[in-house]
């Protein structure tokens, strides 16, 4: 089983020009994209990757298609978020069935829960499965907060082994490294450099869609070399780039970026819209002054005829 660290690009979902379909050309693309420039793992079909306007059958294309791209080289988590945890369990079954890595799963999202309710959604979900669980703690969008406490007693289930903490209080990341141990492995939601400070081995990043390599190097440098001076002068680099996206506008941003840079990802659907006329603007300064403009991105030729088969 891989031990799942460093920097994961939580990957847009490309659609087709009319926002039809899955552009699966696209997807095929940015997959080989991420690899080859060093990022150290995928995560699909999270919030980044729209998965909640996606149909089941397009949920399940989406992570077949990332894993058979992938390939192995790199690892590959699915989200399997649902409201129900009847259909999380059929999602992360259905990712174990394509061969995915791992699962993350967000805590419910609409209805109140205490955390009994939370520990016997997350216990039956990693009893279906044999995939490792990433517990993923947002609670600006899903209102449910999972603390260390709590994290902690979910850590004493098997398969339950990483999560992505998304809170901005990174106190959160020693805390549950103290409870926990080696049980939970630690991912940041948003604060890719200050919790590397604080003992993060992971981060799941939006900015590493357009700059996987500066976003893995940062990490790398962090974590792995202990040179937190260096890493530092990666993070301002991306600081621009992280705040610009920080005021919701992920998917929108992400994918207006891709469009800047000639890699058409489509539009967000619905109730998401593409991003404001009045942003374009600043999002392209941040994109020039990174030296985006300046690469030669890798062409999307070869690709067509993979999803043609």
């Amino acid at each position: 089983m891989k031990q799942l660290r460093g920097t994961y690009t939580v990957i847009v979902t490309p659609f087709t020009e009319d926002n039809s379909r899955v552009n699966e050309t696209m997807l095929r693309w940015l997959v080989d994209f991420q690899i080859s420039e060093g990022i150290h793992g995928i995560i699909t079909l999270a919030s980044n990757g729209e998965f909640l306007s996606l149909s089941d059958e397009e949920r399940h294309d989406v992570a077949r298609i990332v894993v058979e791209q992938a390939n192995g080289r790199v690892p590959v988590v699915v989200g399997t978020a649902a409201e129900s945890t009847t259909d999380v369990i059929r999602y992360t079954q259905d990712a174990e069935s394509v061969g995915a890595d791992a699962a993350m799963v967000l805590t419910p999202y609409y209805c109140w829960i205490d955390e009994d309710e939370i520990f016997e959604h997350y216990r039956r979900i990693a009893e279906a499965t044999s995939l490792p669980i990433m517990l993923y703690n947002h609670p600006a969008s899903t209102v449910l907060d999972m603390k260390p406490p709590l994290v902690a007693r979910l850590a004493d289930i098997d398969n339950i082994s990483y999560i992505k903490e998304s809170t901005t209080d990174t106190r959160r990341v020693y805390q549950i490294n103290d409870l926990c141990g080696d049980k939970i492995t630690v991912f940041a939601g948003y604060l890719g450099y200050e919790s590397f400070m604080v003992g993060a081995e992971g981060w799941v990043s939006v900015c590493a869609n357009i700059l996987p390599r500066k976003s893995a190097q940062m990490f790398e440098l962090a974590v792995d070399q202990n040179d937190k001076d260096a890493a530092w002068v990666v993070f301002k680099e991306l600081v621009p780039l992280i705040d610009f996206l920080g005021d919701h506008l992920y998917a929108h941003g992400m994918k207006a970026a891709f469009r800047m840079l000639g890699r058409d990802m489509g539009d967000p659907r619905p109730p998401r819209l593409p991003m404001r006329p009045e942003l374009e603007a600043p999002l392209r300064k941040v994109m020039d002054d990174l030296g985006l403009f300046d690469q030669e991105l890798p062409p999307v030729e070869e690709y067509s005829n993979i999803a043609a088969q």
